[in-house]
């Protein structure tokens, strides 16, 4: 047989023929059933006849079992539950650091009103104190100026009267009641200098309380200072 004469025909008669056979459809075992021929025009029609036996492949069943469509339905489940409590932890957390937080801005924020209200109260100690001291240093100056007055007129007093009574002689009463005077100016001038003692030693009083509170101010200014900053 001509290599070139092989029809579709004859190569589907020998290819069928094998089939029913049980025989392999081959290039090698039509070749044998026809004998000699065209390799290309064989294998052309072999492809042709196999393409016209091939039968349509049966669609693939996607669906699911309910078996495993439970086991997925109820492993989403588990999946959502798990991963709504890990936020409900987390957001619980969150709330929990959140009402930490404010409870300490609330307690810091008491602090400084404390603070403020005791340097208000501080400040207005410090202002009364130092009202205090400044009329006890005029009190002083008066005592001071009123001293030194008295000082004067008790020394003009004294030399006048010793002058009249010098001149004087045998006035010896007058010169007793003199020397009677002259001691009760010198006890006069010591109560004023005594008081004038005593206002200068309230006075240094004062202004040491006066230092230590300015101290005491500044300090608890740098706390809140440092509390704000904070």
């Amino acid at each position: 047989m001509a290599g070139q004469d092989i029809t579709f025909d004859e190569v589907a008669a020998a290819a069928q023929g094998l089939a029913s056979e049980g025989k392999p459809v081959t290039m090698d075992s039509l070749r044998g059933a026809l004998g000699t021929a065209s390799v290309q025009a064989l294998h052309q029609h072999l492809t042709t006849w196999r393409s016209s036996q091939s039968q349509p492949e049966p669609a693939l069943d996607t669906e699911l079992p309910a078996a495993l469509t439970a086991a997925l339905g109820s492993w989403a489940r588990q999946l959502a539950e798990d991963a709504a409590g890990r936020v409900r932890e987390r957001l619980a957390q969150a709330e929990g650091d959140l009402a930490a937080t404010l409870q300490s801005n609330e307690q810091a924020e008491a602090q400084r009103d404390e603070l403020d209200a005791r340097l208000a109260q501080i400040t207005t100690e410090r202002d009364q104190a130092l009202a205090r001291l400044a009329e006890r240093e005029a009190s002083v100056e008066r005592l001071t100026i009123e001293l030194r007055h008295a000082r004067d007129i008790a020394s003009d007093a004294l030399v006048g009267k010793a002058k009249d009574q010098l001149a004087i002689e045998g006035k010896d009463a007058q010169l007793a009641d003199l020397r009677q005077q002259l001691e009760r100016q010198v006890a006069n001038s010591a109560a004023v200098s005594d008081a004038r003692l005593a206002a200068e030693m309230e006075l240094v009083g004062a202004t040491t309380a006066r230092n230590n509170l300015a101290a005491e101010v500044a300090e608890l200014r740098a706390q809140l200072d440092a509390r704000r900053a904070g």
